[in-house]
């Protein structure tokens, strides 16, 4: 469960994020949605210990990251909007270094990473130098290794950057059975035929403040999320 109570960030005075208050479930597929500059990125830094909060409290799975970080980190996975990947490793080799940094055991490491390979298709190209990877296999490759520690909780910005539209469906097929096997996931993206498709509730943002949260029946309810989001946030 990840729990945000009055939270904020300001920068030389200038709330980015503001007063924001919400709640998300085990198990849930949580979007939040907003266009560009609405405050999304600069919320889940915070929520993944990047950035401090200036104000209020997040608590992953009871954990505050501020006041506990490595007891917050240890159930989460983040997958970023600008990725950064070792290119001089192999695939395989960054996945080794990555379960090492989480402490899983090498052993059982090394099976989850080829499960993980086959699961989202480059393990063809899993001993071969990230340097020579498509954009798309590079994004591959970085939300694999948000998982190789079997998180509870999944942060995602803007994922489906780079994808081909086989990655993009392979993708959503996995955070869905992810969500209904009980890890709650986090996804902030402004792309909102992938919020109405995937998330059981939408959160939208502008300017830093939480407008609205809308679950899937009432955006259905309200003529879809493109009516919502344009009412919500013009």
């Amino acid at each position: 469960m990840i729990v945000l109570d009055n939270v904020g960030k300001s920068f030389q005075g200038k709330w980015a994020v503001k007063g924001v208050d919400l709640t998300v479930h085990k198990g849930e597929l949580f979007g939040l949605l907003g266009p560009n500059a609405a405050g999304k990125t600069t919320t889940i830094k915070m929520m993944t210990g990047l950035l401090k909060p200036t104000a209020g409290k997040i608590l992953i799975h009871g954990h505050d990251i501020v006041k506990e970080p490595l007891q917050a980190k240890a159930v989460f996975g983040y997958v970023p909007d600008k990725p950064f990947l070792y290119e001089r490793l192999k695939g395989r080799e960054f996945l080794i270094f990555i379960a090492s940094l989480y402490g899983v055991d090498r052993s059982r490491a090394l099976t989850k990473i080829d499960e993980l390979l086959v699961q989202f298709g480059i393990k063809d190209i899993g001993d071969e130098l990230i340097e020579s990877y498509s954009q798309g296999m590079r994004q591959r490759l970085l939300f694999l290794s948000a998982l190789v520690h079997n998180p509870s909780v999944l942060f995602v910005d803007e994922p489906f950057v780079g994808l081909d539209p086989y990655g993009v469906k392979m993708l959503k097929e996995i955070m869905m059975r992810m969500s209904s096997e009980g890890v709650t996931i986090f996804l902030a993206t402004h792309s909102l035929h992938i919020a109405e498709e995937l998330c059981e509730r939408v959160g939208l943002i502008r300017r830093g403040s939480l407008l609205s949260i809308k679950t899937r029946e009432e955006i259905l309810s309200e003529g879809g999320l493109l009516k919502v989001f344009l009412n919500s946030t013009s």
